[in-house]
C-alpha cells in the first residue's frame, strides 16, 4: 500500500490533533459584555438580522472573548462558504481580503473567521491547508483528521473524515494519492488547476492527464469518479498545469514499482471519502474536536496545553457559534488551553464544536471590520477562511 504524506509545518498554533483526558471546567468572571461593538468609543459593526455579537472581558486571567451567534432559523437565510487565498494552494491573504473576494462572488458577507492550519514557512507550498477544504463543491485539499462541513441537506457536521482517493492503474492496482500538496519521495499526488500554474515539484515522474469520455471532470467533487487519459510524461517535475488538465506526480522511490504509463494510457480516478461527502458544497479542516454530543473532549492533565489565541466553530440545533479568544497580550488576554476553550463552547450552548487554527492567525471579522485584537498586531495572512454570507 502506498501512502501519501503531508507537510508537518503548519501555521498558528501547533497541530495538536490528539484528544487529551479528563475535562477541566472553567469559570468565566465576566467584567463586561458588549453587543455589536469592540469597545466603547469605536464605531459599531454592521450585523444582520438573526446575528448577535458578544464581547466578554475577564480581568482576572485576563481573557478577551469574541463570539458571533447566528440563528439557524432566523428571518434571514445564511450559508457558509470557504475561501482560499489567491484562489490557489500556494497563496496567503488576510481574512478581510478573502471576505472581499467571497462577497463579490457569493453575496454580502456577514461574518468570518480564519480557517485551517496551513504551511506557513517560506517555500513552494506555503499556504497549503493542512486538512480538508471543499470550495463551492470542489475538492481543494484532501481530508486529514477533523473537519467541519455542511451536507447536501444543509445539516452541519464535525468529525473525522478519511481520504479514500485512489487511481486505478491498467494492471488493476489501486494507488492512493494526495491532492494539491507537497509530494514525498514515496508518494503519489494529483494536482488540479486549483494548485496554481505548476506542480512545484523538483523530481519524480509526472503524467499530464486529459479528460477521457464525457463523464465527470474538473472541478473534482466529492464522491466523483473521473476517467483520464495520459497525454504526456515529464521526468523532471515542475509540470505546467493547464486549466483543463490534471497532473499525476509519482515520487522517485515509487517509479520502479509502478508500470510505465505511456501516452494514451487510460486511468480511473476516485474521490471517495469516509464518511461520504457527496453533495457537500462547503467544508474546512481543523481540530481537535472540543465538544461532541454536548460533552467536552477528554484531556490528559499531564498534556495540558499552554494558553494561546484560539478560533473555534460550534453549533446546536438552533444556533451556530463563531468564536475567537485573544491571547499573548499582557493586560488584555492570555489565550486559552483546549480544555478552557471546550468549556467556553459548552457554556455558550454548543452541542458540537471544533478548534481551528489559532495563534497569530486568530481573526474574527464582522460586518465590515475585524472585532478582535490579533496577537501579531495586525491581521495575519492565512490560507483560507470560513465566511457566512446571505443566501441569494
Amino acid at each position: 500500500m502506498v501512502t501519501c504524506g503531508r507537510s508537518d509545518i503548519v501555521g498558528g498554533e501547533a497541530v495538536g490533533r490528539r484528544r487529551r483526558g479528563a475535562a477541566i471546567a472553567v469559570c468565566l468572571l465576566l467584567s463586561s459584555v458588549v453587543f455589536g461593538q469592540y469597545d466603547s468609543g469605536e464605531r459599531f459593526a454592521r450585523v444582520g438580522r438573526g446575528v448577535r455579537y458578544i464581547h466578554e472581558r475577564d480581568g482576572d486571567v485576563p481573557w478577551s472573548i469574541h463570539a458571533v451567534k447566528l440563528s439557524r432559523s432566523g428571518p434571514v437565510d445564511y450559508r457558509f462558504v470557504s475561501s482560499l487565498a489567491e484562489n490557489r494552494i500556494y497563496g496567503l491573504a488576510s481574512v478581510a481580503d478573502q471576505v472581499g473576494v467571497v462577497s463579490a462572488r457569493w453575496g454580502r458577507a456577514v461574518a468570518a473567521v480564519n480557517g485551517d492550519f496551513f504551511v506557513i514557512q517560506q517555500g513552494p507550498y506555503r499556504g497549503d491547508p493542512a486538512g480538508l477544504q471543499i470550495l463551492d463543491g470542489e475538492f481543494v485539499s484532501s481530508p486529514i483528521g477533523t473537519s467541519f462541513w455542511i451536507d447536501s441537506a444543509s445539516r452541519p457536521h464535525i468529525g473525522q473524515v478519511t481520504s479514500k482517493f485512489s487511481v486505478m492503474l491498467p494492471d488493476g492496482r489501486e494507488i492512493p494519492f494526495g491532492l494539491n500538496q507537497e509530494r514525498a519521495e514515496d508518494a503519489v499526488v494529483l494536482y488540479t488547476p486549483r494548485m496554481g500554474e505548476s506542480t512545484r515539484t523538483r523530481d519524480g515522474v509526472e503524467f499530464v492527464l486529459e479528460r477521457y469520455g464525457d463523464g465527470a471532470w474538473l472541478p473534482v467533487g466529492p464522491d466523483s469518479f473521473c476517467a483520464a487519459r495520459v497525454s504526456a510524461a515529464n521526468e523532471h517535475g515542475g509540470s505546467y498545469i493547464e486549466p483543463s488538465n490534471m497532473v499525476l506526480s509519482v515520487g522517485p522511490k515509487l517509479i520502479g514499482k509502478l508500470p510505465l504509463l505511456r501516452p494514451g494510457t487510460i486511468l480511473s480516478l476516485s474521490f471517495e471519502t469516509s464518511p461520504s461527502l457527496k453533495g457537500v458544497r462547503t467544508a474546512i479542516g481543523g481540530g481537535p474536536v472540543l465538544v461532541s454530543r454536548g460533552e467536552a473532549a477528554k484531556w490528559d492533565t499531564d498534556e495540558y496545553l499552554p494558553r494561546h489565541p484560539r478560533t473555534a466553530i460550534g453549533f446546536n440545533g438552533e444556533t451556530f457559534f463563531l468564536v475567537v479568544v485573544d491571547g499573548r497580550q499582557a493586560g488584555l488576554s492570555a489565550g486559552m488551553t483546549y480544555p478552557e476553550l471546550a468549556a467556553l463552547m459548552l457554556r455558550l450552548g454548543c452541542q458540537e464544536a471544533m478548534n481551528m487554527d489559532g495563534g497569530g492567525s486568530s481573526t474574527l471579522w464582522l460586518g465590515g471590520r475585524v472585532m478582535n485584537s490579533p496577537s501579531d498586531g495586525r491581521q495575519r495572512r492565512v490560507a483560507n477562511a470560513l465566511v457566512v454570507v446571505e443566501s441569494r
